[in-house]
């Protein structure tokens, strides 16, 4: 049963962040273009996505990173419980209570994101703002796999997978919406 979790949680939570990276490249068809246009400088159309090629694209990256930002696999952290009473930021914390990490309020945070409801990848990139922030647990203000010694076992095998379906699905397909539908209108509650 643990085994079967353990893939379950890796399916639902690369499929569902997927899912959103593709809806905000079609709400935002600038950035799905410019990732299009990396996708085939690097990678060109006569041939398949290879893993060796991630490293190469720092835009495709910074959509990811930011999809992550807005779209957290999990909005709350696994809970944790506290081996003892301690205080943080005046607040008492009793042993024994259970504590959550809100994930998706702390990467919405205005003190640490400038427009932080705004999908813009460029805050990623070199000589943007968020430069050097990655999702592996080192930066506290994007933590989507937890950090620490309970950082989600399926980060590297997971993250791999999200850049390279999201990476295939933008440079295999011309996505756009359908029944005139425009971007602005997209629902993305």
């Amino acid at each position: 049963a643990l085994l079967l979790n353990m893939f379950t949680a890796g399916t639902d939570t690369s499929a569902s962040t997927v899912d959103w990276a593709i809806a905000e490249l079609i709400r935002h068809p600038e950035i799905m273009r410019k990732a299009q246009e990396e996708l085939g400088s690097v990678v060109g159309r006569g041939r398949p996505i290879n893993e060796s090629d991630l490293s190469q694209l720092p835009y495709l990256q910074a959509v990811i990173k930011e999809n992550f930002r807005l779209h957290p696999p999990t909005p709350l952290s696994l809970p944790h419980i506290a081996s003892e009473s301690c205080e943080v930021n005046g607040y008492h914390i009793p042993k024994g209570s259970t504590l959550l990490t809100n994930i998706w309020a702390i990467a919405r945070d205005p003190d640490q994101w400038s427009d932080p409801l705004t999908f813009r990848p460029e805050r990623f990139l070199p000589g943007g703002e968020k430069a050097g922030v990655d999702v592996k647990g080192n930066d506290f203000e994007l933590i989507p796999f937890g950090a620490g010694r309970r950082i989600c076992a399926g980060l590297s095998l997971g993250l791999r997978t999200i850049q390279l379906l999201t990476a295939t699905l933008v440079h295999g397909f011309e996505w756009e919406l359908a029944g005139g539908v425009t971007p602005e209108k997209l629902n993305m509650e």
